[in-house]
């Protein structure tokens, strides 16, 4: 199994030894590569370890995750961005996520399921803290306005029927096999069309995908 490749940024020494504690030494098919304690640090421990995934602290003294999240995506072939929370109602959790998150965690997910996230990220899942993923989503794109609906649905008007299918499921946030399953095909075509979808659609990952489908008021 490929290790994962990680950096941790946050102000709070405390939640980088609890990460260290749960993700280190390799127990877990993870590596902590590098860690941080300000969004400053982000950038140049990316390019000196070139991880998978960094964990990004939304609040911090100096530079918050969001600014941290859009300036590690700038970077070349860039790692996936998972931002830590105390707060589901977080407003920067939603700025993250339309900045190119890949998703968030909740800092009191319980372990086994943070793991599952983490590993679900890697390839190419949506990370949301299983609790919260609705409750996010929703208010991320509660009352878009008529303007931001119309753009939204412009943009997946460029999608096939069955990318719109596909995408609408990303909405609703479902994994790939359920989207398999609900819409009886392979779970390689699914991948197959999300990879499309992202294409066409100028989006990073399926988080992105999912505000759109939102915005666009394309699910309840």
């Amino acid at each position: 199994m490929h290790t994962i490749r990680l950096v941790i940024i946050d102000d709070d020494a405390l939640v980088r030894a609890g990460l260290g504690m749960l993700l280190g030494g390799g127990r877990s098919g993870f590596e902590i590569v590098g860690e941080g304690a300000d969004g400053a640090d982000a950038v140049p421990l990316v390019e000196a370890h070139r991880p998978d995934i960094v964990l990004m602290d939304i609040r911090m003294p100096r530079v918050d995750g969001v600014a941290a999240t859009r300036q590690v995506l700038a970077l070349p072939d860039p790692p996936k961005v998972i931002v830590l929370t105390t707060f589901s109602s977080d407003d920067l959790v939603v700025e993250a996520l339309r900045a190119g998150a890949h998703g968030f965690l909740l800092k009191d997910t319980a372990p086994p399921e943070m793991v599952e996230a983490i590993r679900r990220a890697a390839d190419g899942e949506r990370a949301l803290s299983p609790q919260v993923v609705s409750a996010v989503i929703a208010a991320a794109t509660s009352h878009p306005g008529d303007e931001r609906t119309r753009r939204a649905r412009a943009e997946l008007d460029g999608l096939s029927e069955r990318e719109l299918e596909v995408a609408v499921e990303l909405g609703r946030g479902l994994s790939n096999a359920e989207i398999a399953t609900k819409l009886y095909q392979s779970v390689a075509t699914v991948k197959a069309t999300v990879t499309r979808i992202l294409a066409k659609l100028g989006c990073t990952n399926r988080t992105q995908v999912a505000l759109l489908v939102h915005d666009a008021d394309l699910v309840d």
